[in-house]
């Protein structure tokens, strides 16, 4: 499948937030249950590093945006980001494709280091990201309680990726 990154433009909202609930449908995205309506959306997120990954008719196949971890000036290079990938086109190469764009872009702003809270079940995510350069810095156990599965307790594992291009 050919797969091409650009920026995403508020025409995509909707397609966006479907991807969203989707993953969180699934179960192993968030804790969260209901996707944000697109101005919670657009004021959570950095509007330099949104992408969607397109196929080649132009149908969305994934987003990933980067929130800031911190309004304090000595974080300013790490964000928070988030990658999810239509059901249909998981294990196409949107989320690589995603990631690598976000990498570049991040670097090129001058963000040293992107991190990520991932659930340990989710082994596709886990590997996406390792193979991108992210790194396993530990688990939170049991950090939080998920509504969407009768509240249970649940595990997220902490992954960073830092510049090798920022010191």
């Amino acid at each position: 499948m050919t797969v091409t990154v650009r920026p995403m433009l508020a025409g995509d909202a909707g397609a966006v937030l479907e991807i969203y609930q989707a993953g969180l449908d699934g179960g192993n995205a968030s804790f969260e249950t209901t996707a944000p309506t697109w101005e919670q959306f657009d004021a959570a997120k950095l509007p330099g590093h949104r992408l969607v990954a397109v196929d080649a008719g132009g149908a969305l196949l994934g987003w990933v945006a980067v929130a800031p971890v911190s309004a304090r000036a000595v974080y300013a290079g790490v964000v928070e980001h988030s990658v999810y990938v239509r059901p249909a086109a998981q294990g196409r190469g949107a989320g690589r494709a995603l990631l690598q764009a976000l990498i570049a872009s991040t670097e090129a702003a001058g963000v040293w280091t992107i991190q990520s809270g991932v659930f340990p079940e989710n082994t596709a995510s886990l590997a996406l990201h390792h193979a991108c350069g992210f790194r396993t810095v530990g688990v939170r156990e049991r950090v939080g309680r998920h509504t969407a599965r009768d509240n249970q307790w649940r595990d997220v594992v902490l992954l960073e990726r830092r510049s090798p291009l920022i010191s």
